[in-house]
């Protein structure tokens, strides 16, 4: 057998749509999507809160069958500049998918990160890397031990989310989360009025609103018996 490469044309998604959504954080994303654009948050950064570095492209798909990582090899050769690779490994914690040496290259051929629904491994040097995002579920000094199986660029499952190729993939310190071209467009207004909302809270705290005035609840005492 041989890793399947599927062709794919990936949707277009509008530069100032992009834009808009570089902005957004992965709560704000989970919160007005009610969850459905939330990837699990066991799939974890690698780094810790406050040093991980942002994530946000667009993906590139890699599904493995671990210990092979045959997809993962030729996931590389379609990938570009900005790009997210998203491992498909169904959880796996034995067998490391990805690691230094192909991280390494990632990194140098300017891709945003990696999100690896299963182990990886090199974990020193992925974290080194200030250019490089990189999440996942486990971590393994064990590696792959064959390349012949997988398919590139189909549709996965991460972490309960179906991703498609060319789907906007971001993370931050509290997590994952990935946008379809028509999700990226129904939900960028409630996220961004999600966005002044905070803003405005914020405001109100500062200037010493109370917190029932800043968010409106309920004081009036209960009625006497």
């Amino acid at each position: 057998m041989s890793v399947k490469l599927h062709p794919v044309s990936v949707p277009p998604i509008s530069a100032e749509l992009i834009e808009r959504w570089r902005a957004v954080p992965v709560a704000v994303l989970v919160d007005v999507s009610k969850g459905a654009c939330q990837i699990d948050p066991a799939i974890r950064p690698l780094c810790p809160a406050a040093q991980q570095p942002r994530l946000f492209g667009r993906a590139v798909t890699a599904l493995c069958a671990p210990p092979d990582f045959g997809a993962v090899l030729r996931a590389l050769d379609v990938m570009k500049a900005g790009d997210v690779l998203v491992i498909a490994a169904q959880g796996n914690h034995q067998h490391a998918m990805i690691g230094g040496i192909l991280g390494g290259h990632l990194r140098r051929m300017g891709a945003a990160g990696i999100v690896c629904d299963g182990a990886i491994r090199d974990v020193a040097e992925l974290a080194s890397w200030k250019e490089l995002s990189v999440y996942s579920r486990s971590i393994t000094p064990l590696g792959p031990t064959a390349v012949s199986l997988g398919e590139v660029n189909a549709p996965v499952t991460i972490g309960g989310l179906v991703i498609h190729p060319g789907d906007i993939v971001i993370g931050d310190d509290d997590g994952l989360g990935a946008l379809t071209p028509s999700a990226a467009q129904a939900y960028i207004d409630a996220a961004e009025a999600k966005l002044a909302l905070e803003a405005e809270w914020i405001k109100k705290l500062v200037s010493g609103k109370t917190i029932a005035e800043t968010f409106g609840l309920d004081v009036t005492p209960p009625p006497q018996s």
